[in-house]
């Protein structure tokens, strides 16, 4: 995997009837999807379908890969390996991450950039979640100022958690770029 990734917080199972409006938004996004199992998709998605414009639209769709993780989703040990190095979130977002959502890119141009963020804050609208992106140091003056960031922690690395507001507000901040 050689492009950007994003992680969505959640406090608890995404319930049934949600996973569906989630599929449902992915299928829409997408010029390709395949559903692996419940809560993990393959898409290819259409990045106009989210707002971004620009040259990097003559690539096509962007190969993305959406999965949900935690107990009754699968992905447990991957997700137990995901948090095992994280800061104590329930101090910083107000509770302690049972379950996660990936948004990982395929490709690393400035479009799966954008196309990551802002998919994850359309995943985020439908599911909820705190987005819980990680930052170069040279972001994060950038990033405080933000209108949605909930936090901001420099250790164990520069992360900040923050809402789907947050994630559209930094796509077009100076500096925008996720970490691959």
């Amino acid at each position: 995997m050689s492009g950007p990734v994003s992680v969505i917080e959640l406090a608890r199972a995404v319930p049934a009837e949600a996973v569906r409006w989630l599929r449902d938004l992915l299928v829409d996004v997408s010029a390709g999807f395949e559903e692996k199992r419940v809560g993990e998709y393959d898409l290819h998605v259409r990045a106009e379908r989210l707002g971004v414009t620009g040259a990097g639209l003559l690539e096509g769709p962007r190969p993305i890969l959406v999965s949900l993780m935690g107990p009754g989703f699968g992905d447990e040990s991957t997700f137990e390996a995901e948090h095992a190095d994280e800061a104590d979130q329930e101090r910083l977002i107000g509770f302690a991450p049972t379950h996660a959502v990936d948004v990982i890119a395929f490709c690393d141009s400035e479009v799966d950039h954008a196309v990551t963020a802002l998919l994850t804050a359309a995943v985020m609208d439908v599911i909820g979640g705190v987005a819980n992106a990680e930052l170069r140091a040279d972001q994060v003056p950038i990033v405080v100022s933000l209108p949605g960031v909930l936090a901001t922690t420099a250790d164990p690395g520069a992360v900040a958690y923050g809402s789907a507001e947050f994630l559209r507000a930094w796509v077009g901040a100076p500096g925008f770029r996720l970490l691959t």
